[in-house]
């Protein structure tokens, strides 16, 4: 079993792309049914934010996982698999492990460095154990990943200015106002979930003057208008307005700022427009929805300024703090080879357990012979002659268990044991029963040409994970 991650980000694909594959969290259940219903896969995890769809799976061999995980995302997408297949990235085994630590580190997300992805992450686990997807391998890898996340956060400085999605659409949303600032701002606020919230929190801070917040669930609205109320600074005021009412509150408003999560176009061209009507100042129109909340079209109207993923994505592609970037990378290298090593250490165990119940069984047989040729021996001195019979094992058993352990940690270890068991004559499956490995670090890829022509991308540094599909530059399988 080994660890693979399949998916789409701002890095390979267009929006137009990431918003056919987005889903919705009411469908993440299904999704993982329908992943765990396949013949390779054991566990699964959805990431989906808006910038990114992953597949995070405990595969048991790498083309028929990627067969199966790619199925299900293209019949989800409605996309023909060779038109998916260009946009995908892969990583497997130790490539797998250093991607999920460096997205849980913020080194692959839009805006470098933001934090938000740890909470997302930490959703997309809760759903997945929620619905039953999740197994040892990815309990212990999603954990270690937001440890690591976490520390890197902490240690680098890599998101101390606090930018996100979010924040960098309103600092576009400030330069076609003006570039004056935010103070005194009129803002709508469609949506009232994590980015919407975050969206508010920005607004506030920034001495917006009104802050209107539209939602279909008005208690989810509500709650929103009483956070920022309770932090308000002066001379920011907040309220609720039903979604019915966006053609009124717009007619007044600065910017709008829509980010729901649902599925389809929640703002039409018709509202919008009626909002415009004998206006003489912009109306800017953040859209951070995927798919999109915003209707295309409103882009077009005469007086809109549209700021969405789109151009959030052309300006903020390669665009990083190098010093402290390089940092959090070096860091999530470290962390990733560590956690490998662990594992590679924990699946030679259960090899040498069963060297050494060989060696008590050898042990326990040649003196079962003595009682049977000396009968009458003393039992002072059997029970000595077992003593002494046991630590010459031992002695001889302790240097080749502890090196094989050491070396169990490098990127060839599994040979190391796989050595151990030809030399010994260990049954592969007795030895794996006596304590089942970690599976994360398996390496072994198993043949066949399905998915020939799919490519991989690398959106880290290099990473030296021996094999590791997802961190060479990319290429086509044969």
């Amino acid at each position: 079993m080994s660890v693979l991650v399949v998916g789409l980000s701002h890095r390979s694909a267009p929006v137009e792309v990431l918003e056919r594959l987005a889903v919705a969290p009411g469908d993440v259940p299904k999704l993982l049914e329908e992943m765990l219903d396949r013949t390779h896969v054991e566990e699964a995890v959805v990431l989906s934010t808006c910038n990114r769809i992953e597949i995070c799976a405990v595969v048991d061999a790498f083309h028929g996982g990627l067969g199966d995980v790619t199925d299900v995302l293209g019949t989800h997408a409605g996309f023909p698999i060779g038109e998916l297949s260009e946009h995908l990235f892969v990583h497997y085994a130790g490539s797998a492990v250093q991607h999920l630590f460096a997205l849980a580190a913020g080194l692959d997300s839009m805006v470098v460095g933001e934090s938000q992805i740890l909470g997302q992450l930490r959703g997309a686990y809760a759903a997945a154990d929620a619905a039953g997807a999740v197994g040892k391998v990815l309990h212990e890898l999603v954990q270690q990943a937001l440890r690591v996340g976490k520390r890197v956060h902490a240690g680098t400085g890599i998101d101390e200015a606090g930018a996100s999605v979010v924040s960098e659409a309103l600092r576009d949303a400030d330069r076609e106002l003006g570039g004056v600032g935010l103070g005194g701002t009129r803002a709508v606020i469609v949506g009232a979930g994590a980015m919407g919230a975050l969206a508010a929190a920005h607004l506030r801070r920034a001495g917006a003057g009104e802050i209107v917040v539209l939602n279909r669930s008005a208690e989810r609205g509500e709650r929103l208008v009483e956070k920022v109320l309770e932090h308000a600074e002066q001379g920011t005021t907040a309220r609720y307005a039903p979604m019915g009412s966006l053609a009124h509150e717009l007619r007044d408003a600065d910017l709008m700022l829509a980010c729901t999560g649902a599925i389809g176009h929640v703002v039409d061209v018709a509202p919008v427009a009626e909002a415009l009507t004998g206006r003489t100042s912009p109306l800017v129109v953040c859209d951070l929805g995927l798919p999109r909340d915003v209707d295309p079209a409103v882009g077009e109207l005469s007086g809109v300024r549209m700021v969405d993923l789109i151009t959030l994505q052309r300006r903020l592609l390669d665009t990083a703090d190098g010093g402290s970037v390089a940092a959090a990378q070096t860091m999530v290298d470290a962390e990733a080879q560590q956690y490998l090593a662990g594992q590679r250490s924990a699946e030679v165990t259960p090899t040498v357990t069963a060297l050494r119940r060989r060696a008590s069984e050898v042990v326990d047989a040649e003196l079962l012979r003595l009682d049977s040729r000396l009968p009458d021996l003393d039992g002072h001195v059997r029970e000595e002659l077992s003593r002494t019979v046991r630590r010459v094992v031992d002695k001889l058993l302790h240097t080749p268990t502890v090196q094989v352990k050491r070396l169990a940690e490098g990127p060839d270890g599994d040979s190391y044991a796989a050595a151990l068991r030809t030399l010994f004559e260990l049954d592969p499956q007795a030895a794996a029963a006596v304590a089942a490995p970690v599976r994360g670090a398996d390496a072994s890829v198993d043949g066949g040409d399905v998915t020939a022509a799919l490519r991989f991308s690398d959106p880290t540094a290099p990473f030296d994970a021996t094999p590791s599909i997802g961190s060479r530059p990319p290429e086509q399988i044969s």
